[in-house]
């Protein structure tokens, strides 16, 4: 049988006219070449189908081209989810972009922790992007390994990229204010995330631009199912029948929400007028269409993407943090 050769990088940067130093650069992804020089060396790539060594190129970079993705919820609500979705196909796109594997982890306890905990090393993994962590969960990596948080950790030196969780919360409540109402509840997320205490200080900070007081009856804890949605609304409507619109802190809830408003015979939005949190596609097929605020996922994952990217470049850089805009989107529950 005759064994097929593989082409060398020899042979590429012969083909391209340069140096093996510079086709190097350009296989490697280096920005120190110039545009022609690129060009030439791409398509004798091409030409030659040529294949780095990936072994080799680790060995001599101390790199795995590997990330990880740590979502610190089960299996059941990471698949169920909207937010979920749409951000790990923001991460999984901006990641084969860059011609790095992504790894996903889900780990809904500390016992899960421990374990990934022997996998997230330089050996392993080249950095970490971790989503929903709790406060009570600690995140098990190495001192060498560059990590990335979706949502402000409680950790004052860690990098991390999140949507204005407090802001979108305040143009929320702000919305069913000007709309007349004025016995607005809240239905919150967890309150040991950041998101969920952000959102619900968003409501807060609206009450009182509205003049409105605040009343605890008028708010219920939730941990973004939908079945708190539903629990939540349940229970704010049987302390205060009186209440005229709920704000539920993500969509999710928001259709548990509305759910057991329709199911008491009240009418939204006339009655009681409903406003969510996440922009999802559930939110805009429901009916009514949901009024919620749209964060953008798609922009957060590749956000996230990049941040790490540049923390593994660079490890000793200064902590990054980006807080990208969110938006009110009109339906017609509100």
């Amino acid at each position: 049988m005759t064994e097929i050769r593989q082409p060398t990088l020899e042979e590429v940067a012969r083909l391209a006219g340069v140096g093996r130093g510079t086709a190097s650069r350009v296989v490697n992804g280096s920005d120190h070449v110039s545009p022609r020089t690129r060009e030439a060396v791409e398509q004798a790539v091409r030409e030659l189908g040529y294949v780095p060594n990936q072994a080799a190129r680790s060995l001599k970079t101390r790199r795995t081209d590997t990330v990880a993705l740590v979502i610190a919820e089960d299996e059941e609500r990471v698949f169920a989810e909207p937010f979920f979705a749409g951000l790990v196909r923001g991460i999984s796109r901006a990641v084969d972009e860059t011609s790095r594997r992504l790894v996903l982890s889900m780990v809904p306890d500390e016992s899960h922790l421990s374990r990934l905990g022997q996998f997230l090393t330089p050996q392993h993994v080249d950095g970490v992007m971790v989503v929903s962590l709790h406060d009570a969960l600690s995140l098990p990596q190495g001192p060498d390994l560059p990590v990335v948080y979706v949502g402000r950790p409680n950790d004052p030196r860690a990098c991390f990229v999140d949507v204005d969780n407090l802001g979108g919360a305040r143009r929320a409540v702000d919305h069913l204010a000007e709309r007349g109402r004025r016995r607005i509840a809240c239905i919150t997320g967890p309150q040991d995330m950041a998101s969920g205490r952000d959102r619900l200080a968003g409501y807060l900070e609206a009450l009182a631009a509205a003049g409105l007081a605040f009343d605890p009856q008028l708010v219920e804890t939730g941990d973004f199912s939908e079945a708190s949605g539903a629990n939540g609304a349940a229970a704010l409507l049987d302390r205060r029948p009186d209440l005229d619109a709920i704000f539920a802190a993500n969509d999710v809830m928001a259709l548990g929400a509305l759910r057991e408003i329709t199911r008491r015979g009240l009418d939204v939005p006339q009655d009681v007028a409903l406003v969510g949190f996440d922009g999802s596609a559930a939110a805009a097929a429901s009916t009514p269409a949901l009024t919620t605020v749209h964060q953008p996922l798609a922009e957060l994952g590749a956000t996230l993407v990049d941040v790490l990217a540049r923390r593994i470049e660079d490890p000793d850089a200064e902590p990054t943090s980006v807080i990208l805009s969110t938006e009110l989107q009109r339906g017609e529950s509100s």
